[in-house]
């Protein structure tokens, strides 16, 4: 399997519910370090899994309306605990749609899968792996 990664970032604040997340219940900051990975069995007919400018375009174009927002006060999330795993489900899910509607290009549509890792810090990432 080839692959390509392209690397963003972003810059959320969030609060979470439950005793599992101590003193992350209260509302507090994450920078995120986003890498999508894309991933097909066999190179296009120009011998490239995705178009990497169009890939890191596109992942910043997904990533836009998270960054320097609260995530609590977000429409989308009211009543989830956007933890990174959630949000690595829902960059990816929106990269996927991106690639279906074609904005990363014809030959992108020929991709097998995507994933998406957020980097919490140097010691700690969570993923999230889809089908396309």
């Amino acid at each position: 399997m080839f692959s390509v990664t392209v690397r963003d970032h972003i810059m959320v604040a969030h609060s979470f519910r439950g005793e599992v997340f101590g003193p992350a219940q209260r509302l507090h900051g994450a920078t995120f370090v986003v890498d999508a990975t894309f991933r097909r069995s066999e190179l296009d007919s120009d011998n490239i899994v995705v178009d990497i400018g169009l890939a890191t375009q596109q992942l910043g174009a997904a990533l836009a309306d998270l960054n320097y927002r609260n995530l609590d006060d977000e429409p989308d999330f009211a009543g989830i605990n956007t933890s990174t795993e959630y949000l690595a489900k829902v960059i990816a899910d929106r990269l996927a749609d991106r690639v279906h509607a074609g904005e990363l290009g014809e030959n992108a549509r020929g991709l097998a899968q995507l994933s998406v890792t957020l980097h919490e810090s140097h010691a700690a990432s969570a993923g999230y792996e889809r089908s396309l």
